[in-house]
């Protein structure tokens, strides 16, 4: 079937061949994203209705019709990017540390860059204008203005979340980074060759080989779970205790000491005694690295590295429900598995993929500039802060004035941002704002909560507006389930002209249904 038709007729066909209403913009969608192919000459534009069958039966046409019914036909799915494989959303530095609650980079592009389509029918920005971003996070709108040839202003209240952000677009002494990387791993490697813990993981896991292949043979074990055959709970729990008394003999044998003597602290309760070792071990050469950016840099990978190293099992990263200290039986793997015994691993991996990634970044970052201020958004200087840290920049944004705000606020009750990162604020010792965290989740989503929420949030963009041009864009990401954002604009004497919902896809949360969120534009009234 390879007939011919015109945008209207696509529009008729499409709505008898659904039962719902499918509007010439939403074909003309298809074609400006490259759903669909477009064929025509002299101004008439026509579409195959065998590429419109072949779209509304795959995966992508199947879930956008599916997620529309669910959450309405507002819903804009040139927004949900899922076109974009992992490496593109993850692209060079976006990964160079995890972080709860950051929003693709692909979405600050959207709005920051200079194109126009069916839903964003103007440009707001342009190279050499400066962006606020007032809950930087992990730097996302900041990376990307690098990109494009703008510069930003990143605000957070989190020391860490600074951190991680002005690494991201910080400029890299690469030879040195390099020198110090090798010198501090050699001498891990070293300290690790006097103890014996991994000696001890290598006996540890040929029996667990051994043990695993007679016990829980793959993909065989799986599937006699599926069909009933075994009883998984009962099974499981009668050949952790049969493997215990061998992981008790290589610790004995070892003479090796797994746990620590106190859990006062995170460090003190996520971390086997050896990679407690071995974290201070690091953290103590670190301290002595005498270029600031490098030290800088090490310290998210030492970071990143010893989230990974928490001792738990391989099914609660995300959620760290109790501290695993000996071998356990893995749900994800089907298995017996083990906690970590050495970091040697993560530190070697991630100390080259950050160098690689900074490496990366580098090639696309024009010469502009991109600075994070710690500080409290409601009421930080942002000029005279922003000359503390590099004049030349200060002095151009109180010249050039700040154009707008690309920015995700923190959502109602989500999360603890401070806590997300608590291993790095207990081995760092950077200082914690808790308390000064806009919607925290330890604050709940009560009255009480949304109310503060409202007022910090306004508070924000009304310290900003000090520092804006006239005619400023402000847009906010924000899954506004409780219609907050009217009256935040209110408060802050602005007003919403535009809004945009789009699916959020690809989420890490158990919860897999349909979830949306908003792109509220805002400007003076």
């Amino acid at each position: 079937m390879t007939d011919l038709l015109t945008i209207k007729e696509a529009s008729d066909w499409a709505t008898e061949y659904l039962k719902k209403n499918v509007t010439t913009s939403n074909i003309s969608y298809l074609i400006q994203y490259g759903r669909i192919k477009k064929y025509g000459n002299n101004g008439t534009t026509s579409v195959k209705k065998d590429d419109l069958i072949k779209y509304y039966k795959s995966f992508n046409g199947q879930r956008e019709n599916n997620w529309k019914e669910k959450l309405g036909e507002d819903l804009n799915w040139a927004l949900s990017f899922d076109w974009c494989k992992e490496k593109d959303t993850t692209k060079h530095v976006h990964r160079l540390h995890p972080y709860k609650g950051k929003f693709i980079p692909q979405l600050v592009e959207y709005f920051l860059d200079d194109h126009t389509d069916n839903f964003k029918k103007e440009t707001y920005f342009k190279k050499g204008d400066i962006i606020l971003d007032p809950f930087s996070g992990s730097g996302t709108t900041m990376v990307q203005t690098g990109e494009l040839g703008m510069h930003a202003i990143g605000i957070d209240i989190s020391a860490f979340n600074t951190l991680i952000a002005n690494v991201k677009v910080g400029r890299v002494d690469f030879q040195d980074l390099h020198t110090e990387l090798t010198r501090i791993t050699n001498q891990l490697k070293e300290f690790i060759s006097k103890n014996n813990n991994l000696e001890f993981e290598n006996d540890l896991l040929e029996e667990l080989n051994v043990f695993n292949k007679k016990y829980f043979p793959s993909p065989e074990f799986k599937i006699k779970v599926r069909q009933k055959q075994i009883d998984e709970k009962t099974y499981t729990a009668e050949k952790e205790n049969e493997f215990t008394p061998k992981f008790n003999q290589l610790v004995e044998k070892y003479n090796l000491k797994i746990k620590q003597e106190k859990v006062d602290n995170f460090l003190e309760k996520w971390y086997l005694q050896p990679i407690k070792n071995e974290i201070d071990f690091v953290f103590d050469l670190l301290k002595h690295i005498k270029n600031p950016t490098t030290k800088k840099v090490i310290t998210i990978i030492l970071s990143r590295t010893i989230r990974s190293c928490r001792a738990t099992t391989h099914a609660d990263l995300a959620t760290l429900k109790e501290p695993v200290t000996q071998t356990y039986y893995c749900r994800k793997h089907g298995k017996i598995c083990k906690p970590l015994f050495s970091m040697l691993s993560w530190w070697e991996r991630y100390s080259k993929d950050t160098i690689k990634r900074l490496a990366e970044y580098s090639k696309l970052k024009t010469t502009t500039y991109q600075t994070c201020l710690q500080g409290d958004a409601r009421n930080v200087n942002i000029f005279d802060k922003l000359k503390e840290k590099n004049k030349t920049f200060g002095e151009l944004a109180e010249n050039k004035k700040i154009k707008g705000i690309f920015s995700s606020p923190p959502y109602v009750g989500l999360i603890d941002y401070h806590e997300q990162h608590a291993y790095a604020y207990d081995l760092f010792g950077f200082e914690r704002n808790d308390e000064l965290e806009i919607g925290p989740l330890f604050k709940g989503q009560g009255i009480q909560a949304r109310n503060s929420y409202i007022e910090g949030i306004s508070q924000v963009l009304i310290n900003s507006k000090k520092y804006l041009q006239d005619n400023y864009d402000i847009f906010l990401v924000s899954n506004d389930k409780y219609n907050m954002y009217p009256t935040i604009a209110e408060k802050a004497g602005m007003q919403i002209i535009n809004q945009y919902k789009r699916p959020v896809l690809n989420r890490t949360e158990k919860d897999k249904s349909a979830y949306a969120e908003i792109i509220f534009h805002l400007k003076s009234k």
